[in-house]
C-alpha cells in the first residue's frame, strides 16, 4: 500500500493532532507506532476491495491522510486495535473523540466493522453496536441502533444511502440497499430488496442481480461481486 508521505507521516499527524486537544505522553505515542502494522495491514486489505476512484493509482492502493474517508477509517481502525489492550482505554477515547471531531461521526472503537466495509461520506452518522457483515457501505447522516436493548444484525452487501436508519431487532438479508433516508425498526427485509418509506409504512420491493449492481456500480470492485452470482 503506497501511503502519501510515507508510513510515519499519519502517525506523526495523528499524535500531533492528539498532542494539541488532549495531551499525549510517550507511553501513548509508543503504543501508536506499535499498532500501526497491523492497522496499515487491515486498511491494505480493505483497500483492496473499494472500487472508488480515490482508493487506488496505477502504482497500487493508495492511503492519503488528507482523504476525510480514509483517515477516519485509519482513526476507527488505530482505537480499534489499540482496545485489544485494557491498558490503552484512554488512548482509544481521545482517538475516538478526535475523529468525532474531525469527521463528526460516530464510530465507536468497540464497534466490530467486518473486514470489508466502506463510506463514502460519514459525517451525521452513527454506527451502533450491530452485526455487520463485508460489504457493508453507508453515507452521510445514516444510524445503526438499538431499541430496548436488541441490535440488528445485517448480512453481505448492505448498503444504507444518505440518511437511512436501521434500528431494533431488524434482520437485514444479502444484497439489500436502503434508499435515501428510509427508516426501519424492529423488522426483517429478505434478501435481494430495495427498501422505501419509514417504519411501520415501509416498501419493499425484489431487486434483480443485475440492477443491484448496476445501482452499486463503483462502490466495491467488480471482481469481488462475482461470486454473488455463482
Amino acid at each position: 500500500m503506497n501511503i502519501r508521505g510515507g508510513a510515519d507521516a499519519p502517525l506523526q499527524l495523528l499524535i500531533k493532532q492528539l498532542d494539541h486537544i488532549f495531551f499525549i505522553t510517550a507511553d501513548e505515542k509508543i503504543s501508536i507506532y506499535k499498532a500501526s502494522e497491523d492497522v496499515y495491514r487491515k486498511l491494505d486489505y480493505n483497500f483492496r476491495h473499494i472500487g472508488n476512484k480515490y482508493y487506488s493509482l496505477p502504482t497500487g492502493i493508495i492511503f492519503d491522510m488528507y482523504h476525510s474517508g480514509q483517515y477516519t477509517m485509519f482513526l476507527y481502525e488505530m482505537s480499534r486495535r489499540l482496545a485489544k489492550d485494557s491498558a490503552n482505554k484512554v488512548l482509544c477515547d481521545k482517538i475516538y473523540n478526535l475523529c468525532k471531531m474531525l469527521s463528526s461521526a460516530d464510530i465507536y472503537y468497540e464497534i466490530v466493522f467486518p473486514d470489508i466495509y466502506f463510506f463514502d461520506h460519514p459525517q451525521g452518522s452513527v454506527m451502533g453496536r450491530a452485526e455487520y457483515s463485508n460489504y457493508f457501505f453507508f453515507s452521510q447522516n445514516c444510524t445503526v441502533g438499538n431499541n430496548k436493548g436488541k441490535y440488528p444484525r445485517l448480512g453481505t452487501h448492505v448498503y444504507m444511502m444518505s440518511g437511512a436508519k436501521i434500528l431494533g431487532e431488524c434482520r437485514i438479508g444479502d444484497r439489500v440497499i436502503l434508499s435515501a433516508n428510509t427508516y426501519i425498526k424492529d423488522c426483517d427485509i429478505p434478501s435481494d430488496s430495495l427498501v422505501f418509506g419509514n417504519w411501520p409504512n415501509i416498501i419493499v420491493k425484489s431487486l434483480s442481480r443485475a440492477k443491484f449492481e448496476d445501482i452499486t456500480k463503483n462502490i466495491f470492485l467488480e471482481t469481488e461481486r462475482r461470486y454473488m452470482n455463482a
